[in-house]
């Protein structure tokens, strides 16, 4: 039996295998890039179980979905030029022991494999799941992601003259445990990046901000009147569109915050979980390109086929 979803991924995969007129439509001045957010890949040492049926059973879908995703990827024509990780790359840590992970095969390698094998450049953000807060503190998680993918706390990019933004929501004090506003519910950012996203937005650079919380789950002022609602909002702008994960779902929160703001959902319940952008770095507008595929409030959307 074939699945409605698989259905209508064969229905359209003749279309890829027609590259020399779409990639006409490429441009100096166009490109294109992907999303993906919350591949939470597992390895042998997991125990589990998660909180429900549902989660439990997906968590061992996590490698297969994400190769999946990856082969659809790859195939988009015109090409990707780059692919943005919105966090929780893997799900938690097995051990506290930061050597463990450099003596044994773990999950953050498995995950680095899987994302070698996508044809452009991937850049992956933190998530909640790649730290382990207060088991391992979040400077032995830096270390762990430096050494093994070469990944700062937070960063920027820019291909074609346009920026790209992973921002880290846990690095303020509601991630710091012991203090009193922790709680790890809320995302927050710290006066340093804080003032480092200032710096970076003041360039007045398009750009495209990822942060694994949504916006409605990070506090809105850290430093007196400073914090990263008032600064999306400033330089709203400079801003082209803010992305997030964590929900799993997919939710538009249109422009509540400034810029626009999208909730993604994720590869772990559905391989077809991702966002293709087209660039028009001229004109400094953008398009969503498979947003009509979107089922909104679920983990789902529809196969896209590049055209």
């Amino acid at each position: 039996m074939i699945s409605r979803r698989h259905f209508l991924a064969l229905g359209g995969a003749g279309l890829l295998g027609l590259p020399s007129f779409l990639e006409a439509r490429a441009s100096a001045h166009v490109f294109h890039f992907g999303v993906i957010a919350d591949t939470h890949i597992i390895d042998d040492f997991y125990r589990g179980p998660e909180g429900n049926e549902e989660d439990t059973w997906s968590i061992f879908q996590t490698s297969k979905r994400l190769t999946a995703a990856r082969t659809a990827l790859n195939a988009v024509s015109p090409a990707l030029e780059r692919l943005f990780v919105v966090g929780d790359f893997f799900h938690d840590y097995p051990s506290a022991d930061l050597d463990f992970y450099f003596a044994a095969t773990t999950r953050i390698d498995h995950a680095r494999a899987l994302i070698d094998g996508f044809r452009m450049p991937v850049h992956v953000g933190f998530g909640n799941h790649d730290y382990a807060v207060p088991k391992v503190s979040r400077e032995g998680s830096h270390e762990l992601f430096r050494r093994k993918l070469g990944v700062a706390p937070y960063y920027a990019v820019e291909h074609r003259g346009i920026k790209f933004v992973h921002l880290n929501n846990f690095l303020g004090t509601t991630w710091e445990a012991g203090h009193a506003q922790y709680n790890k519910r809320l995302g927050s950012l710290g006066e340093t990046q804080l003032a480092w996203l200032d710096a970076q937005l003041r360039e007045r650079v398009p750009t495209f901000v990822f942060v694994h919380y949504p916006l409605e789950v990070i506090v809105d002022r850290e430093v007196a009147d400073l914090g990263l609602h008032g600064l999306l909002r400033t330089h709203a702008d400079t801003v082209q569109r803010v992305i997030s994960g964590h929900w799993h779902r997919w939710v538009s929160f249109d422009r509540k915050y400034g810029p626009e703001h999208l909730v993604m959902a994720s590869t772990r319940y559905d391989e077809d979980a991702y966002l293709v952008v087209e660039v028009d770095t001229r004109a400094a507008t953008h398009r969503l390109m498979n947003l009509d595929l979107v089922e909104w409030n679920t983990h789902f959307s529809r196969p896209y086929v590049g055209l």
